[in-house]
């Protein structure tokens, strides 16, 4: 006896629609429910940093730089903050030193562009060697 003779088999058939659709529903929840971060600005404490004295101090013109913007160069006070007087005031400094180092003293709360002005007036007067003072954190 044989039942099945009139009857061919059925092959099993996934749905794939259902599917595609259950997974635009989670993508779309995911992207409303995601926050965005924006940073609108980093909290940077500057300047600190250890480092070990030389033993001999290498020929260097100390150019400061005040929370206010005055540019001292070798404690002495620059009528303007320009590059081009700070570059002059530098060779002046300079007189006879053959390649100076030229360390920067930036109060931690100066403006930025103003430490980019005096990198700029270095590089203007010929003196590429630029340093940073720090303070140790202790």
């Amino acid at each position: 006896m044989n039942f099945r003779r009139g009857r061919t088999s059925d092959v099993p058939e996934i749905n794939l629609i259902p599917l595609i659709d259950v997974l635009l529903v989670i993508i779309i929840f995911l992207m409303l429910t995601t926050t965005y971060s924006k940073f609108s600005g980093l909290e940077i404490n500057l300047p600190t940093a250890e480092a070990s004295k030389p033993d001999e101090p290498p020929k260097e013109i100390n150019v400061t730089l005040t929370a206010a913007g005055q540019v001292l160069v070798n404690k002495a006070p620059l009528a303007s903050a320009s590059v081009q007087s700070i570059s002059e005031a530098l060779r002046r400094a300079a007189g006879d030193l053959k390649e100076p180092v030229v360390v920067i003293n930036a109060d931690a709360k100066a403006n930025y562009q103003s430490v980019i002005d005096i990198m700029q007036a270095a590089q203007a007067a010929g003196y590429p060697r630029i340093s940073f003072a720090t303070q140790s954190p202790h």
